[in-house]
């Protein structure tokens, strides 16, 4: 998906916008990249990060990224940022978007004798084609418009001028944009998490569609937050970090509520709860409380070098580290029945290798319960899975196997506790091997995110559409 944080101040921004920077990087997998605006002279810097992290590759440049003011990103596609110099003045940007109808606005913008200076892997570089889109505008905001009104997916950016920072949050707000404040500074930021230790106070949450301005001094709206919004309901069940809050509500939260919803309607037996890491701890915790029973941590991940922001983008590698990264504990499994909390079942490659891994263990019985319902679509708004078909999807093929067409009452999988969810979940389980599968539905989802359905995107669970 990726992160982007910005910062301008009174003073030196280029401690802030690193650790800043830093703090996104649970949200990308590929390149890193800064910009600094030096009184005029902008400055950039991009790397690789699928062998290595943010950190390492650009603590050592620290001292060239002079100037009060910059902007950083973590991003799953293409290199960033991006520089441009228009009629609109000089500025670097970084999106975080998705832009399915890419070759077609390449066309058009080719077509009007614009051209491409930034390519990737053969094709065109994405935000620079939003950059090109922007300064089709008479101004910033006219130009954000028109990417608003162009691209199909979803487009959150942040522009650093030639004085100040421009924030703008996708039209139908898929993902956040976070503003903190300190004393003679302001920061923008995917993720609240990076204001705390760097002094910030999460001051406001740019709506749908708006665009604000950042000066050290002050925030400006330079345009009203449209009233639609779909945040991707997947930041509270994975992609979020645990103490961050996005429409004021806390991801950690969530997941705990959750749990506990799902703890206190279960009927299994089991000796213990065990959440499986990061993302499935807060819901473990929660179904633990729900249920009534122990946690325990049955299985630990090996953080010293394999954090959860190192993320490889070649599926081998990532289900390598899957597995390399979990240890489980032999002494609390064997000879146990143990419910396990995990955020999703995407593929089920990785949990099929992990629950194998847990009987070899002494593990009698492995139960999994799921943060979210089953995925049924790919997810067309943002990169929020590394699945490019909707038949890498495992509850996708148990359709086809079932129906002969993966299309086929994809509405009545979707409807929690149809004959065909029930299913479709029982097929699940025992193509994982699994002594017991639940999966959250949709409705305690939202019920445990706590905004009105008509806010929530929960299109890769039931193909919900904007209209």
């Amino acid at each position: 998906m990726g992160g982007f944080f910005g910062t301008i101040s009174k003073s030196a921004c280029a401690t802030d916008l690193f650790y800043g920077t830093d703090y996104n990087s649970h949200l990308g997998t590929r390149r890193g990249g800064m910009a600094t605006n030096d009184e005029g002279v902008f400055k950039r810097s991009i790397h690789n990060l699928e062998n290595s992290y943010f950190r390492t590759r650009f603590e050592s440049q620290l001292d060239k990224f002079t100037g009060n003011s910059g902007i950083g990103v973590i991003s799953d596609t293409d290199p960033q940022p991006i520089f441009v110099h228009s009629h609109l003045g000089k500025y670097a940007i970084v999106t975080v978007a998705k832009v399915n109808n890419l070759v077609t606005l390449e066309k058009e913008l080719l077509e009007q004798g614009c051209h491409f200076t930034e390519l990737s892997s053969g094709s065109i570089n994405q935000t620079e084609l939003i950059a090109l889109l922007i300064s089709q505008g008479k101004d910033f905001v006219e130009g954000i418009e028109n990417v608003y009104n162009k691209v199909e997916g979803s487009c959150s950016m942040l522009l650093l001028t030639e004085d100040g920072l421009i924030a703008a949050r996708d039209k139908y707000g898929r993902t956040p944009v976070l503003v903190g404040h300190k004393e003679d500074a302001y920061a923008v930021s995917s993720e609240p998490c990076s204001f705390p230790n760097l002094g910030y106070e999460l001051e406001y949450n740019v709506g749908p569609g708006e665009i604000v301005k950042l000066t050290a001094d002050k925030m400006t709206q330079l345009r009203a937050p449209n009233k639609k919004m779909k945040v991707c309901s997947f930041l509270w069940v994975y992609y979020g970090y645990p103490v961050s809050d996005y429409e004021g509500v806390n991801v950690d939260a969530v997941r705990y509520a959750s749990g506990m919803a799902m703890g206190k309607k279960d009927t299994v037996e089991a000796d213990f709860v065990s959440g499986i890491p990061d993302s499935g701890i807060g819901m473990g915790l929660g179904y633990a409380e729900g249920k009534g029973i122990p946690y325990r941590r049955a299985i630990v991940k090996y953080t010293p070098t394999w954090p959860r922001s190192f993320t490889p983008a070649n599926q081998s590698v990532r289900d390598l580290v899957a597995r390399m990264k979990l240890i489980p504990n032999r002494h609390l499994l064997n000879g146990k029945r143990v419910i396990f909390c995990d955020d999703s079942i995407v593929r089920g490659t990785q949990l099929r290798d992990n629950v194998n891994i847990l009987y070899s263990y002494g593990a009698k019985e492995v139960h999994m319960r799921v943060g979210c319902p089953p995925i049924l679509y790919s997810c067309p708004f943002l990169g929020f899975s590394a699945s490019k078909s909707s038949l890498e999807l495992i509850a996708r093929r148990i359709v086809k196997e079932l129906e002969g067409d993966d299309t086929k009452d994809l509405d009545k999988y979707a409807e929690t506790d149809s004959d065909q969810y029930n299913n479709l979940v029982d097929c699940i389980r025992k193509k994982l091997n699994i002594t017991t599968l639940r999966f959250n539905t949709v409705e305690d989802l939202i019920a445990s995110i706590g905004l009105p359905k008509e806010c929530v995107c929960t299109h890769c669970y039931d193909g919900s559409k904007d209209d």
